[in-house]
């Protein structure tokens, strides 16, 4: 149960948790243990996998994962945190996003570890007689709760009739899944909770728990992971630029990032924290592991090694300063004129000249292309021996 509870922020109805698991170790039954995932973007990074990690560990003790892609919610577009009604996506997009997760989710889960299942396999099906039969088990009063409804509402905000029904379609599909955990990020909690009321309202002989974790901050250990603010590690990164990114992470962040995301016990945690906490361990030595094990878990070892490798032959010499200079900009910008704009070169030509004879390194690789355009993520680039920038590409 130490295991489950795990880098939870909140946990409803542990004690059907515990009897579920204690169960499946009597007698070998599965349970069903739910996570929804609209496909409005189809990249994952490392946030989610906080969430998808949680997943594979109730699968060692005794859940049935089901992978829920909510193809007919994502039409609709789930309201949380939103300050306007959302953009419908269109039956093809969202197939099409949906078809990437399928293909990622299977680097976290395992390919033979879940199922997955889209909504619209029984919401097609409700019709008008049981979408108004849905929309009778829930009060207007009770919607305005949540606080993103009750703040829009507040300012005079439109609120349309359609975003009413996203909790309660998920809510259903807790029903229509015979569901006995749901989980999903602290700021899905109304909607989750909405899954327990439906399984009431439908008289199921079951109530789901609840199982929320939080949402993971980002590279500057801040603000929460995300694509658009650039502070992301997405899990199709190559191996080089993944483990360049958490050996960025902050020390403290370090411990964040262990909690949510690697698979060592939290008795090796323990011992591990200590370690370095009384100088026994080198926190760069936790941290060369956590981005080795990261690595390795969505490529394979030898590239986690091969990146070290080349990361070590970067800094091991000492030739980089530690108060690297950074500078931002913007993805596919020309690699000259981000040479220029950052200082390193003095014109596009001589950026040009210097890619050629190959002293240019990015991320201890030479690159030969002038006409390079450089993707987000943090690199270290480096011209000859005395210039260096530390680039974070948004």
């Amino acid at each position: 149960m130490s295991e489950i509870e795990r880098g939870s922020s909140e946990i409803i109805g542990l004690d059907y948790i515990k009897s579920l698991v204690e169960r499946f170790f009597k007698t070998g039954q599965r349970f069903i243990v739910k996570a929804g995932f609209d496909p409005t973007a189809p990249d994952l990074h490392l946030g989610h996998s906080v969430l998808l990690s949680k997943l594979a560990t109730l699968e060692r003790y005794g859940g049935e994962i089901k992978f829920l892609i909510g193809d007919f919610t994502a039409m609709i577009g789930d309201p949380s945190g939103k300050s306007e009604t959302r953009k419908i996506l269109s039956r093809e997009e969202v197939l099409k996003n949906a078809q990437t997760y399928k293909e990622q989710v299977g680097k976290i889960l395992g390919s033979s570890k879940f199922e997955i299942c889209f909504n619209s396999t029984w919401l097609s099906k409700l019709g008008s007689e049981g979408m108004l039969q849905l929309t009778s088990k829930f009060s207007v009063a009770r919607m305005l709760e949540r606080d993103d409804f009750a703040k829009r509402h507040k300012e005079n905000l439109p609120i349309s009739i359609v975003e009413f029904m996203y909790p309660l379609l998920q809510g259903y599909d807790s029903v229509a899944m015979e569901c006995d955990i749901e989980c999903g990020g602290n700021d899905q909690k109304f909607n989750l909770l909405v899954g327990r009321s439906m399984q009431r309202s439908y008289g199921l002989s079951k109530e789901q728990s609840v199982l929320m974790m939080p949402l993971l901050e980002g590279l500057d250990g801040v603000a929460k992971m995300s694509k658009s603010l650039g502070n992301y590690i997405g899990i199709t990164d190559e191996p080089n630029e993944m483990y360049a990114k958490i050996l960025s992470i902050s020390d403290s962040m370090m411990w964040r990032y262990y909690e949510l995301l690697s698979g060592i016990s939290l008795k090796e945690l323990k011992a591990l924290r200590e370690g370095v906490e009384s100088a026994k361990i080198h926190p760069k030595k936790a941290k060369e592991d956590l981005a080795l094990e990261i690595v390795a878990k969505y490529h394979d070892e030898k590239a986690a090694k091969k990146a070290k490798e080349n990361f070590d032959a970067i800094f091991s010499k000492d030739l980089i300063p530690e108060d690297l200079e950074e500078f931002e900009g913007e993805s596919n910008t020309w690699i000259c004129k981000f040479l220029v704009d950052s200082g390193m070169a003095k014109s596009t030509s001589e950026a040009r000249r210097d890619i050629k004879a190959g002293a240019f390194r990015i991320e201890g690789e030479k690159l030969f292309d002038e006409n390079f355009k450089l993707k987000s993520g943090i690199y270290v680039m480096q011209i000859g021996k005395r210039k260096f920038v530390r680039a974070k590409i948004k």
